[in-house]
């Protein structure tokens, strides 16, 4: 004669067979150790609690409480004391998770912020912005760098915050707002040899200019291009890399400049400043973030800051 056949084990538990409701009323009858007051608790009526009572049983596989021997409540089994530190961490886990996030607060955070831009918008916006953030978030460390050609997606993984950068640099998956528009001035050192009344085109073509050449070596700009539209061309004697060297050779030598406003106002006090006598495009800065970061507290206070430096600029 065959042997019986042995029941089948109950198959393990899973996160699929439980659910919040369950884990709630476990947590109350816990804390309880009676079914009608940890309905209140609840606002559950009695039969509803029992009956997640008993799915509980089915889910754990054990009685999880029992009568007291008094008659009045229960008395919960070693099963269902082994739970109960787990699920105090595991719920306080998930009411943490919904809770409202602690305000940003610029005094206390030790965070750093990673800003890219070129060299002349880093020229204007970073002393003032760099000045601001040591004095209301002496903890907070920013970084500039220069931007790279991966940037939408070093903004969309959080490597980058903010890209300071022309207008057209936009893309769908990023949020910007104007900084700042600037037109163009012309540099030249105090007591150059030509005198310092307004300069006009002929004399504009006729002397040395430098420029700046971010990818390096390159001779031609858009003044190139605007004279070339009319018929002219001027000298290019010098090229740099670097906006913040170029205020410094133009006053010690004859070279002129022409170059972003609020880059060469910072220099007044060393060169004398002119209207080009050509009419030259103005160009927009923008700032551009990750949509993801749009309501982050950290990030909404530095875009503010950014703002404040740029309206400050002019």
């Amino acid at each position: 004669m065959p042997a019986p056949m042995m029941p089948a084990p109950p198959a393990p538990a899973t996160l699929a067979d439980a659910d919040l409701g369950l884990l709630l009323a476990l947590e109350a009858l816990l804390h309880e150790n009676n079914v009608t007051r940890a309905a209140i608790r609840l606002g559950l009526s009695q039969p509803a609690l029992s009956a997640r009572l008993n799915r509980l049983r089915h889910l754990f596989d054990d009685p999880l409480f029992v009568p007291a021997s008094t008659g009045r409540g229960m008395v919960p089994t070693p099963r269902a004391l082994e739970l109960r530190d787990r699920l105090t961490d595991a719920l306080g886990l998930l009411r943490g998770m919904l809770q409202t996030p602690d305000a940003f607060d610029p005094a206390a955070s030790r965070r750093t912020f990673v800003l890219a831009m070129q060299e002349q918008p880093a020229a204007v916006l970073a002393p003032g912005l760099a000045a601001s953030v040591l004095a209301e978030a002496p903890s907070v460390r920013l970084a500039f760098v220069y931007p790279k050609p991966e940037i939408v997606d070093l903004l969309e993984d959080g490597s980058v915050d903010l890209l300071v950068a022309p207008s057209e640099q936009g893309s769908g998956t990023l949020v910007g707002r104007a900084l700042f528009e600037s037109e163009f001035l012309t540099a030249q050192r105090k007591g150059h040899p030509r005198g310092s009344g307004p300069l006009d085109l002929d004399a504009f073509c006729a002397l040395d200019h430098l420029v700046v050449s971010t990818a390096g070596a390159g001779f031609g700009s858009l003044v190139d291009r605007t004279l070339a539209g009319l018929g002219r061309s001027r000298r290019v004697a010098l090229s740099i890399q670097s906006y913040g060297l170029a205020p410094l050779i133009v006053a010690q030598s004859d070279c002129i400049c022409t170059l972003p406003s609020r880059l060469l106002r910072r220099h007044a006090g060393d060169l004398e400043l002119f209207e080009p006598p050509l009419q030259l495009p103005r160009s927009q800065l923008v700032a551009l973030w990750h949509a993801r970061n749009q309501e982050e507290q950290g990030h909404a206070w530095l875009r503010d800051l950014l703002y404040r430096i740029a309206g400050a600029t002019a």
